[in-house]
């Protein structure tokens, strides 16, 4: 994520700040990725926190995607829902970089259903996922504690809402992708030679998964990945987002290794000590998908030893097999070019 300047001061500001230290009442634009002090608000601001400007009506781009909010009888689900829709906001703004969501995307739009677990009648599962352009998220997985809870009970090395986010919307931009004109040619048949036939009972897949996990290998980025390509896809493109995202932040802040620095060496991650630091450039600008993976494998291997000493996390606890970044290209290629804005994906 980019840091930002204030329109009335030009200090620095981050993404989710509503006011400047200087005083100026701002709001986020999507469209230009910027902040404003002009136009009207979205008219959650006050209940959520939400710092984007309205869009055509009283809510901004990402709450008029919201269908169905938490019940808020129960007050623990008010911060749990503005928790929920940050990361919303974020994963829409990461994915406008690359025009989606846009005012020049001419496609649908996703719709969510943000519900919670906790409710006025008492307790219900919320199960997340994708069907038809429309994502359901959990948002009790906003609490810090019963994230971590599952992650641990899943085994899972990443679970975040961000993350979820992440995932849950490549499900629809697959959908996106597969009904443009030409994609069972071009789009769908190199999908199926990477990733294996999505048309594959996909309910049988699942049971088959959790009967037996089977562990994340050479082509496959973790776990869930294996269980069906619909999932691998999904688990590529959330990792693919994750990557892109994370050299944007450390270019944002100035982070960068030095031309020639010795790293240990790790098959399927790290550059040779002979190789070039790739330079800071814009992330989602990067057509080379190996240059960008090499300069944020670098870095969060970099990140990963600083956050030892704190006895912190991993900040990025996966790797990269060749089989695994040739499906990061195909990803990389595909979302960059919005179907319908500037032709075929």
């Amino acid at each position: 994520m980019q840091i930002f300047t204030c329109p009335a001061c030009k200090a620095p500001l981050y993404f989710q700040n509503t006011t400047c230290g200087c005083g100026a009442e701002v709001a986020f634009d999507p469209e230009r990725q910027a902040f404003t002090a002009e136009g009207t608000f979205c008219a959650h601001r006050s209940d959520i926190g939400c710092n984007w400007l309205a869009e055509g009506g009283e809510l901004c781009r990402s709450c008029a995607m919201t269908e169905v909010v938490p019940d808020l009888r129960a007050p623990d689900n008010l911060p749990l829902w503005s928790d929920t829709e940050l990361a919303k906001r974020w994963m829409l703004a990461n994915l406008g970089r690359w025009g989606w969501f846009t005012d020049a995307d001419p496609g649908e739009r996703p719709v969510f259903k943000l519900l919670s677990e906790d409710t006025a009648g008492g307790e219900i599962p919320v199960t997340m996922g994708h069907e038809s352009g429309t994502i359901t998220i959990n948002v009790s997985e906003a609490q810090q504690s019963v994230r971590a809870e599952r992650q641990e009970n899943m085994g899972e090395l990443y679970r975040t809402m961000i993350g979820h986010m992440r995932h849950e919307i490549a499900h629809f931009l697959f959908e996106r992708l597969a009904d443009v004109p030409g994609a069972e040619e071009h789009f769908l048949a190199a999908f199926r030679e990477l990733f294996g036939d999505e048309r594959e009972d996909y309910g049988a897949a699942l049971q088959r998964h959790y009967a037996g996990p089977k562990p994340a290998d050479e082509t496959h980025i973790t776990s869930y990945a294996t269980s069906h390509p619909h999932e691998d896809w999904a688990e590529t493109i959330a990792h693919l987002l994750h990557l892109v995202d994370l050299a944007d932040s450390a270019a944002a802040v100035g982070l960068s290794l030095k031309s020639g620095e010795a790293l240990p060496q790790r098959r399927g991650m790290f550059r040779r000590k002979s190789d070039p630091a790739p330079a800071a450039t814009d992330a989602y600008a990067e057509t080379d998908t190996e240059a960008l993976l090499t300069r944020a494998v670098d870095l969060t291997i970099a990140v990963n030893h600083v956050n030892r000493t704190m006895d912190l996390p991993d900040l990025y606890p996966f790797v990269l097999p060749q089989g695994v970044r040739d499906k990061l290209a195909f990803a990389h290629r595909a979302v960059r070019q919005v179907p319908g804005e500037a032709g075929e994906a």
